[in-house]
C-alpha cells in the first residue's frame, strides 16, 4: 500500500510517520509513504499557492493549478511504483466523518494508493475538489490549521490493519469500535493501585467469566459514554441480557467521568 501527501509541510509528514507502529510497518515494506508540496509546482518566483477570495473575506483560498500539478505528480509517483488504481482523498472538516468500518475498507484495498490532499488557510478552491478529488473524509467535527494531522491519523488507522503491522494479530481486531462498542477497561501490574485492586474476574483464569465481563464492560461503557452507538446496533441475545443487567445494577459511572477502575467495578 502506498500513501501519497500533498502538504505545505512534507517534512512534517514524512517524520512523524516514521515512528511507533507506522514507522515499524513502513520499515517492513508494508506501506511507503510519498509527499509532495505544492509550492514545488508554483509558476512564480515567491512560490505562490494561495491568493485573496473572490467575494471577498478573511483569509487566503489555496490555488488550483499548483496543487493540480502537485497530485499529478503524486499519481505518477504511485504508477510507477506498480500501484493499480488511485484514489484522492481530501481532509476537510466538511467531508464524511471518518469510521472504523471505512478505514477496513481503505486497508482492505491490495495494492491500493492513496494520495491525501492536506488543505490550509481558508480552504482549496472548489473546482480542483470537484475535479481531481474522488471523497472527503473528516476526522471530527472541530478545525484544526491544516490537514497533516488529520491525513497522519488516516495513514496511521489504515496502517494498523495491514497484515504484520501489529505484534499481535489480535489487537486491531479486539479495539474500540471493532465490533461497533467501545473498548472494556484493561489493567496491568500491580494488582492494587491507589487503593484500587483489579478486578477479581480478571485475575480468575476462567476465560469464559473474563470475555463475559469485557463484553459487559464494553456495552457499559457504550451505553454511559457513546449511546447513539448502540441506539443503531442489531443487539445479539446474549446482549440484550447484558444490557438488562447492567439497567437493573444503575447508572454507569462512567457517565460521570469517572475513573476507568470505578467503571470496571461497577460493571463487572
Amino acid at each position: 500500500m502506498r500513501f501519497d501527501v500533498v502538504t505545505i509541510f512534507p517534512e512534517l509528514v514524512c517524520h512523524a510517520a516514521a515512528f511507533g507502529v507506522t514507522g515499524r510497518a513502513k520499515d517492513r515494506g508494508l506501506w511507503s509513504l510519498g509527499a509532495w508540496n505544492p509550492r514545488d509546482f508554483a509558476t512564480d518566483a515567491h512560490r505562490t499557492i494561495d491568493d485573496r477570495p473572490y467575494g471577498g473575506g478573511p483569509g487566503m483560498v489555496m490555488m488550483a493549478v499548483p496543487l493540480a500539478k502537485a497530485l499529478a505528480a503524486a499519481r505518477e509517483a504511485q504508477a510507477g511504483a506498480g500501484v493499480a488504481a488511485s484514489r484522492t482523498i481530501h481532509l476537510t472538516p466538511a467531508g464524511r466523518p471518518l469510521t472504523h468500518r471505512r478505514v477496513a475498507e481503505l486497508a482492505a484495498a491490495d495494492g491500493a494508493g492513496y494520495v491525501l490532499v492536506a488543505g490550509r488557510y481558508e480552504g482549496i478552491d472548489e473546482r480542483l475538489i470537484a475535479r481531481e478529488v474522488d471523497e472527503e473524509i473528516a476526522i471530527g467535527d472541530f478545525v484544526v490549521s491544516g490537514g497533516e494531522l488529520p491525513a497522519l491519523m488516516l495513514i496511521d488507522a489504515v496502517v494498523r490493519h495491514l497484515p504484520g503491522a501489529l505484534n499481535d494479530a489480535l489487537s486491531a481486531e479486539q479495539e474500540s469500535f471493532a465490533e461497533g462498542l467501545l473498548d472494556c477497561p484493561h489493567y496491568t501490574r500491580p494488582e492494587v493501585y491507589a487503593g484500587e485492586r483489579v478486578p477479581e474476574v480478571l485475575l480468575s483464569g476462567n476465560h469464559a467469566q473474563i470475555r463475559r465481563w469485557r463484553q459487559k464492560a464494553s456495552l457499559a461503557r457504550t451505553r454511559a459514554r457513546r449511546p447513539e452507538l448502540l441506539a443503531g446496533r442489531a443487539l445479539s441475545a446474549e446482549e440484550s441480557k447484558l444490557l438488562a443487567e447492567i439497567e437493573r445494577e444503575g447508572p454507569d459511572p462512567g457517565a460521570r467521568a469517572a475513573p476507568v477502575a470505578a467503571v470496571s467495578n461497577r460493571t463487572g
